[in-house]
């Protein structure tokens, strides 16, 4: 009998609120550059450290508060009574490439030029922390899905092969995945990226970062998989199609991967994570995306300033917040799809 998983999934509460909070981050991911007021690089000197703004409904209509600068070397605003600017829904702004292909210059919402619209502060540069986050969950939020789909490709081939034919190819393959999985992944990460930083600009370093955490995640996968092989590779279906002359690879893909994949589906839910979680710590250390780009790790960089702490920026902490809540979603996610999946935790 053939399981609707995703209407199982949403039948939970759990499950429905992580589905809602990463279809949230996915569809903002998707059309950033409409949310957005602002690009990655347009910066600000004047409003450094600018906090977020606030908003007041006045005649009809939403307005943003204006601030002055009040001290500049402890980066104080405060609100100018009386002063606001409205808020233009669906108004023009840069121009950008809708979904990549259609230019526009609509966005969401924009203020006067002389004005500025701040919903989550600027950094130390005056740039928009909202606008930066949206773009920067572009990258945070692709690396892990591009990345586990790489790895599960991997991990299928080489388990699946590994186990199905066994003999020699399981022998090398398999010291192949050991010497990967007793390399700590951390490590290897570091030693990848600064092995190839030197060919690759910042624009191609995203891809670098995908194929290195790929190369990193597939080891553990193809050892499960072969082992699930080995097991589902005696079963009497397989066993039949191989006296009907059916090719191998037909075996491997009509035959077992249907079988694997319930596990290949929690698999790929719970280790999309460890993708965001590497990508972030690479660009933290300042091996991984750079400037004028924006991921998630790199805005979280900044708040290694101690002026952050002292001075209460807490704004520039919202990547670490994007971060957690994702890593959680996933896992929460993850959890309930192997609940939902694995007979044992059937009552």
């Amino acid at each position: 009998m053939k399981r609707n998983l995703l209407k199982e999934l949403l039948s939970r509460p759990l499950g429905l609120t992580c589905f809602i909070i990463l279809s949230i981050f996915y569809l903002s991911a998707i059309f950033a550059p409409f949310i957005a007021p602002y690009t990655t690089s347009e910066q600000n000197l004047k409003k450094t450290f600018h906090p977020p703004t606030g908003l007041i409904w006045k005649k009809g209509g939403w307005h943003v508060k204006i601030y002055e600068n009040v001290d500049s070397t402890a980066a104080k605003y405060e609100y100018v009574q009386g002063n606001y600017a409205p808020i233009r829904f669906f108004a023009k702004g840069y121009p950008y490439k809708f979904l990549g292909l259609i230019p526009s210059e609509r966005h969401l919402f924009q203020v006067d030029e002389d004005n500025k619209i701040y919903l989550l502060g600027s950094d130390s540069t005056g740039r928009d922390t909202f606008s930066r986050l949206l773009y920067g969950s572009r990258i945070s939020l692709s690396i892990g899905l591009i990345g586990i789909s790489i790895t599960m490709i991997m991990g299928f081939v080489v388990g699946g092969l590994s186990g199905y034919y066994g003999g020699k190819l399981d022998f090398f393959a398999m010291r192949i995945v050991e010497f990967l999985m007793a390399i700590p992944g951390l490590y290897l990460l570091l030693a990848l990226r600064s092995a190839l930083a030197p060919y690759f600009d910042s624009a191609q370093m995203y891809f670098v970062i995908v194929i290195i955490l790929a190369i990193i995640g597939w080891a553990g996968t193809a050892r499960i998989i072969r082992g699930m092989s080995l097991s589902i590779r005696s079963r009497q279906f397989v066993l039949a199609s191989e006296s009907m002359g059916q090719s191998s690879f037909k075996i491997l893909f009509r035959h077992i991967l249907p079988n694997l994949t319930s596990y290949l589906l929690v698999a790929a839910t719970l280790s999309i994570p460890g993708y965001i979680l590497g990508e972030a710590a690479l660009s933290f250390l300042g091996l991984g995306i750079q400037e004028p780009s924006a991921s998630w790790g790199l805005m979280l960089s900044q708040a290694q300033n101690m002026k952050v702490f002292m001075l209460n920026f807490w704004w520039l902490l919202t990547p670490g917040l994007a971060i957690f809540i994702t890593v959680i979603a996933f896992n929460v996610l993850g959890d309930t799809l192997r609940d939902i999946v694995d007979p044992k935790m059937k009552v």
